[in-house]
C-alpha cells in the first residue's frame, strides 16, 4: 500500500506511528485525563462550606433544648401572649398620658366647681390607664393570633396576612355595635394594617 505524502514530503502513516509511539504524547494524554478526573470527575474534591473555613463566624450545632425554645417562640401562643403583654403596657402608658393632658380628670360632674384632690386625679388616671391597657391588650392578642393563624394557613409571610388579620380584628370588635360598625371596623383596621406594612417593608 502506498503511503500518502504531506507537504513536508513525510509519509502520514509514518508520522502517526511515530506520534503514537512517542512516550511524551502518551504521558501528556494520561496527565490530561487525570486532570479532568480531578476537576469534574469522581475524584473532584468537595469544598468545605464551613463558615470558619470561608472566613465567617462559626455556626455551632443547636441542641434539642435550643430547638425546642425556638419552636416555642415561633408558636402562635407565644406570639399572642407577647402581643397581649405589649399591648397592655402600651395601652396603659397611652391612657395615663391622655389622662395627664386632660383638664377634666378628677372633676365631679355633679360639682364641677370643686377642685379635685391629688388622690382623685391619680385614681382617675389609673382607671383610664387600666381601661386603655385592657383594650390594647385584647386588640393586640386578637391581631397577633389571627395573623399567625392566617400565615400558617397560607404558608406565606407577606403584607396580606396583616391586612386579613386587621380586617378580622376590626370586624370582630365593630360587630358588637352592629353590622355597619363591623364593616367599617374591618375596612379601617385593614387599611391601617396595610399602611403600617407598607411603611415597615
Amino acid at each position: 500500500m502506498a503511503a500518502t505524502v504531506n507537504s513536508g514530503n513525510v509519509p502520514v502513516s509514518d508520522t502517526q506511528s511515530s506520534t503514537s509511539a512517542d512516550p511524551r504524547y502518551e504521558g501528556s494524554t494520561f496527565q490530561y485525563s487525570m486532570l479532568l478526573d480531578h476537576l469534574v470527575g469522581e475524584k473532584r474534591p468537595i469544598k468545605d462550606l464551613n463558615p470558619t473555613v470561608m472566613g465567617g463566624l462559626p455556626n455551632p450545632m443547636k441542641t434539642d433544648d435550643q430547638k425546642m425554645i425556638e419552636r416555642g417562640m415561633e408558636s402562635c401562643a407565644f406570639k399572642t401572649v407577647l402581643a397581649c403583654v405589649g399591648g397592655f403596657v402600651l395601652g396603659g402608658a397611652f391612657g395615663v398620658f391622655t389622662a395627664g393632658i386632660d383638664t377634666n380628670v378628677g372633676f365631679d360632674p355633679k360639682d364641677p366647681m370643686r377642685t379635685p384632690t391629688a388622690r382623685e386625679v391619680l385614681k382617675d388616671m389609673g382607671q383610664r390607664g387600666m381601661s386603655y391597657a385592657k383594650n390594647f391588650a385584647v386588640i393586640g392578642a386578637m391581631f397577633s393570633c389571627t395573623e399567625c393563624i392566617i400565615e400558617s394557613h397560607r404558608g406565606k409571610s407577606d403584607w396580606k396576612n396583616a391586612v386579613y388579620s386587621g380586617c378580622v380584628t376590626g370586624g370582630a370588635i365593630g360587630f358588637r355595635a352592629g353590622a355597619k360598625a363591623g364593616v367599617l371596623g374591618c375596612g379601617g383596621f385593614a387599611a391601617f394594617s396595610a399602611a403600617i406594612e407598607y411603611y415597615l417593608r
